[in-house]
């Protein structure tokens, strides 16, 4: 498998090995050095040192073994901490850094290892989806923390996946952002789609390269620097939030593919609260996640 990754200007003169960081957050740094040691990463048909510099219109070229996701997850014994539960399903706030479910190079540590524990090695959960993945209908990136969605059985599974698709599940995300945004709130209805170039970024393109995606947002706070800003995304794009937020011209703090990563281990983007219709008992639910201390670096925006 072989990635093209574009240097664009705001990256110019960085290490070799910390810019693949940035663009590559799924990758360890321990294990992008590797694989520029090991030869695969080459621009113009040559092979890279880790401190090499990096300049504007460089076009790299990445090559590793492709994987595939594991077959079967196994429990682990990981604190979750649960927001709502009942015969049906559960409602948890995965924390910052959890991946979702097993995929290639996260094969432990996962949401689901922690919910194969603590729900009797998954007999509990639906088999709706893929054996790695039991239980999981929707999900999360791995930076953002907040509320996720566990179905404990195939027919809530399949009620609450229709409920995505046809958009009556309504989540509310917070984002710390950059600046200042001149109105106080608005849609933003750019489609989205795959970057051209760099492979795990998602970029606004023109249909059919690009796909329906709608934001609504309102700036909640604002100091001279940040803003604390409510999103609801009305569908389900990889990447929304942050791409249309970065397109609005106020990119996530700490948002490593579409901002500045600085001194922040994550993005501050937080799943706070999700509403949906019960698929049993009809009523209306709403599920909300505690404000992360890491929002509290500017105390009065939360109040």
């Amino acid at each position: 498998m072989s990635q093209e990754i574009l240097v664009t200007p705001e990256h110019r003169g960085e290490r070799l090995d910390l810019f693949l960081t940035s663009q590559l957050p799924e990758e360890s740094r321990s294990r992008l050095q590797a694989l520029i040691k090991e030869g695969h990463v080459t621009l113009n048909g040559k092979k890279m040192r880790c401190c090499d510099k990096v300049a504007t219109g460089d076009l790299f070229f990445l090559t590793k073994q492709e994987q595939k996701a594991p077959a079967g997850a196994f429990a682990e014994e990981i604190p979750v901490s649960v927001l709502y539960e009942d015969e049906d399903l559960i409602v948890v706030d995965k924390p910052a850094g959890m991946v979702v479910h097993l995929a290639p190079h996260h094969e432990q540590g996962t949401l689901v290892n922690a919910l194969l524990h603590h729900w009797k090695e998954g007999s509990q959960l639906s088999q709706g989806s893929a054996s790695f993945r039991p239980g999981i209908v929707h999900r999360l990136d791995k930076e953002t923390s907040g509320c996720i969605m566990v179905a404990k059985n195939d027919v809530t599974h399949t009620a609450l996946a229709a409920s995505f698709a046809e958009r009556t599940i309504k989540k509310t995300y917070l984002a710390i952002v950059e600046g200042k945004p001149r109105q106080r709130q608005g849609k933003i209805t750019l489609p989205i789609g795959r970057h051209p170039v760099q492979r795990l970024k998602m970029t606004t393109r023109r249909p059919p390269s690009g796909r329906e995606a709608i934001t609504d947002y309102e700036v909640l706070a604002t100091t001279t620097t940040h803003s604390l800003v409510a999103c609801f995304p009305h569908t389900g794009r990889m990447h929304q939030i942050r791409v249309h937020l970065q397109q609005l011209g106020f990119p996530i703090v700490g948002d490593a593919l579409y901002g500045k990563r600085a001194d922040w281990h994550r993005h501050l983007l937080h799943a706070w609260k999700i509403e949906f219709t019960h698929p049993r008992s009809k009523e209306k639910k709403i599920v909300e996640a505690p404000i992360p201390k890491d929002f509290e670096f500017v105390p009065w925006l939360i109040s």
